[in-house]
């Protein structure tokens, strides 16, 4: 094969920060009135409680999954293939996706900091169910090592919150 005609390997990642998906105050999970996410149960990452009802893209790759009828939850996939649940509210389910406006869908690319799904903070908590959204690096993915929650308790587009290492 010519040489010219090789395509070069991209370089391998190690690790990659994450910003907050959603503006306001950064939580541990353990502040999560659910104990599938206070527990880790799920894995490991972040609680944000949020200031305003939007969710952006923490960094580019593509949309796993949609919750298609309880539109509260999303599954994104970053470009080493770790994927990241967005979980807006606890128990949200019940809503019946009253109140979440998703701007995306399965398979769609998403660039860092774009709008991925809208929400409204108060037809959350006129139902009585918690706004805290949990940010989860979910278990059972092999290519990662740990999860590091770095220490910024404002959720802002510019500042990481969580750091996923990858093995080597």
């Amino acid at each position: 094969m010519f040489k010219w005609l090789k395509k070069k390997a991209a370089p391998r990642i190690e690790q990659f920060d994450m910003v907050a998906p959603v503006k306001g105050k950064v939580v541990s999970l353990e502040e999560v009135p659910d104990p599938a996410f206070s527990t880790k149960a799920m894995g490991d990452g972040i609680a944000i409680h949020p200031s305003e009802g939007r969710v952006t893209a923490p960094f580019a790759g593509k949309v796993a999954h949609v919750m298609e009828k309880s539109k509260h939850a999303l599954i994104i996939e970053h470009e080493s293939g770790v994927q990241v649940l967005i979980h807006v509210g606890i128990n949200t389910v019940s809503l019946k996706g009253q109140g979440f406006n998703p701007k995306v869908q399965v398979g769609d690319i998403i660039k860092a900091g774009q709008l991925l799904m809208e929400f409204d903070l108060d037809a959350i908590q006129q139902g009585g169910l918690p706004v805290i959204t949990p940010v989860i690096v979910p278990d059972g993915q092999d290519m990662i090592s740990h999860v590091e929650i770095l220490d910024n308790p404002s959720a802002s587009p510019d500042v990481p919150v969580l750091r996923v290492h990858l093995k080597a």
